[in-house]
């Protein structure tokens, strides 16, 4: 059996990166996957990797109906839903004093108010299958600590994270029996890091240079982060709601260094 054999999952930002690995992640450990992405040649290509199980479906994280058919589709093809892994997200960084207000709002439709929709209808579809369920909101290192050059980023993700114990406060409060938490990851070495590499000159050395800030010396892998969104998908963790779980290898836990004692 599959830790989570039976179930049914609808992951945003589903075709690229983090949500990728979960879908692939999830589909191994038995669950139904509804692959939700903006970009409809990857999500195809997402499905047809994973093969038997897996459905694409165009979703824009920021429009509402776009939800509403998410849900209703998912429901229609599986009966049930169990677990809304809410992954879809972007980066803007840069000057804070030169922020493009557009850019701005932008990034709040994508990573608060789009998660803020893929709870309110998660929660929905949970109640309408009658299993219960998972909600797994990706927010960041920077959702914890703030960051000089990604303060939008870091303002959203920080949104995320208030965001996620306050819907586990009110499925809890009405015995909803869904349950919901963030994961915080570090650098991750995925698509989204792609626009800033060339700051570095390439890949590598932006590579490199990120892990140097992380203690245990890499920096994540989106396999890394499925893992995590793995184990809050699955009954192992039913008494873990309203949580941050830090996948950061230790950055978020001080700094590393020789000093002086008192």
């Amino acid at each position: 059996m599959g830790r989570v054999e039976g179930k049914v999952a609808i992951v945003t930002g589903g075709a690229s990166g983090i949500g990728r690995s979960t879908c692939q992640t999830l589909a191994r450990e038995g669950a139904s996957v509804m692959i939700a992405d903006i970009d409809d040649a990857a999500a195809n290509k997402s499905t047809n990797t994973i093969g038997d199980g897996a459905i694409p479906f165009h979703l824009d994280v920021t429009k509402e109906e776009h939800w509403q058919q998410a849900v209703t589709y998912c429901l229609d093809q599986f009966k049930r839903l169990d677990i809304v892994v809410n992954c879809a997200g972007i980066g803007v960084s840069g000057d804070f004093e030169e922020t493009d207000l557009s850019e701005w709002n932008n990034m709040i439709a994508v990573n608060l108010t789009g998660v803020m929709l893929g709870c309110k209808h998660g929660i929905k579809g949970m109640k309408a299958g009658n299993t219960g369920g998972s909600i797994i909101n990706l927010s960041s290192l920077g959702g914890l600590i703030g960051a000089p050059d990604v303060v939008g980023y870091c303002a959203t993700k920080g949104g995320v994270t208030l965001l996620t114990k306050s819907v586990a406060l009110y499925c809890a409060q009405h015995k909803l029996n869904i349950r919901c938490n963030s994961v915080h990851p570090t650098y991750v070495d995925s698509e989204m890091l792609d626009p800033i590499a060339e700051m570095f000159g390439s890949r590598e050395a932006m590579i490199t240079a990120m892990a140097t800030e992380v203690p245990i010396g890499r920096i994540a892998i989106p396999q890394d982060i499925a893992n995590a969104i793995l184990f809050l998908s699955s009954d192992e963790s039913a008494m873990i709601t309203g949580s941050p779980l830090i996948v950061d290898g230790g950055q978020a836990a001080g700094v590393m260094g020789k000093h002086s004692g008192p």
